[in-house]
């Protein structure tokens, strides 16, 4: 990861910022030698994500009609 001086971001920052989006990789500003903020670019939308989760997860029974009812008790009324 490159790293460089807050100085030297201020006089470049628009520069830095269109490096950053168009490499990828992430940069440090430092500030008397110790970092003090990470640049790093926004990760691109890609296309849809819908079913990307697929096989990570297991639906045991109904999930919209499930019968919880002896998990749950209500506040109020009878305790």
């Amino acid at each position: 990861m490159k790293t460089m001086v807050v100085s030297e971001f201020k006089a470049k920052c628009i520069g830095v910022l269109k490096l950053v989006e168009e490499t990828g990789e992430s940069l440090v500003i430092t500030r008397r030698g110790r970092p003090v903020a990470e640049i790093e670019p926004i990760a691109k939308a890609g296309g849809r994500n819908l079913g990307s989760q697929r096989g990570y997860m297991k639906i045991n029974g109904d999930i919209v009609r499930g019968e919880f009812a002896d998990e749950w008790s209500m506040c109020g009324g009878d305790r």
